[in-house]
């Protein structure tokens, strides 16, 4: 169980690298600091998704860990193969949501400035 959870951390931190770097090294390259909204709200949703997917995952090897300490005899009767893969489905799902959430309330601030954030990353 332990290695399924942690090839799906891994993946996580590698798209959650993915989702600020490319933009990064584009703009060492062009010299322009500049993202459009659309890019910069595409951006935040991977961000937010990746962030809180690596929390998420981080929570079910620990419980993975506390079953294997607190409950040796009873391991693999109470972490089996259904249960990782109903943790990290749940992790996905309710980060997915959360991202999309986030998004619908951001979208519907009303910004005063051009739609041109004059940065490489926006929070």
């Amino acid at each position: 169980p332990m290695y399924f959870l942690l090839s799906n951390l891994s993946f996580s931190d590698i798209c959650f690298t993915s989702t600020i770097v490319p933009k990064t090294l584009v703009n060492i390259l062009t010299q322009s600091k500049v993202i459009t909204y659309g890019d910069c709200m595409t951006q935040m949703f991977f961000f937010i998704l990746f962030a809180g997917l690596d929390v998420y995952l981080l929570t079910a090897m620990a419980y993975d860990r506390f079953v294997a300490i607190c409950h040796p005899l009873h391991y693999m009767v109470i972490m089996n193969p259904r249960l990782c893969r109903l943790l990290v489905l749940g992790s996905w799902v309710t980060n997915i949501l959360n991202s999309f959430l986030q998004i619908a309330l951001t979208l519907q601030m009303s910004f005063c400035a051009p739609y041109e954030v004059p940065h490489f990353f926006c929070e």
